[in-house]
């Protein structure tokens, strides 16, 4: 089992490396499809991603816990 230390670390080391994948994938994949936005506009637009997936995983982890308290 994982301290809450270590989940702590390890979320936040994931919110971190998703971010600068969201931008970095942004920055490449934007022009392919005309789209040209700013470095700020990216950074903006990874901070949105990034909270819809924190969003996104917070609710499915506590569906998948509710299923499995429930099973």
């Amino acid at each position: 089992m994982q301290s809450r230390w270590m989940s702590l670390l390890e979320s936040l080391t994931n919110i971190v490396v998703g971010y600068g994948i969201a931008v970095l994938t942004q920055v490449a994949v934007f022009p392919l499809f005309g789209l040209h936005a700013s470095l700020g506009e990216n950074l903006l637009l990874g901070s949105i991603f990034t909270c819809v997936s924190l969003i996104r995983s917070y609710t499915l982890r506590r569906v998948f816990n509710a299923v499995r308290l429930n099973a």
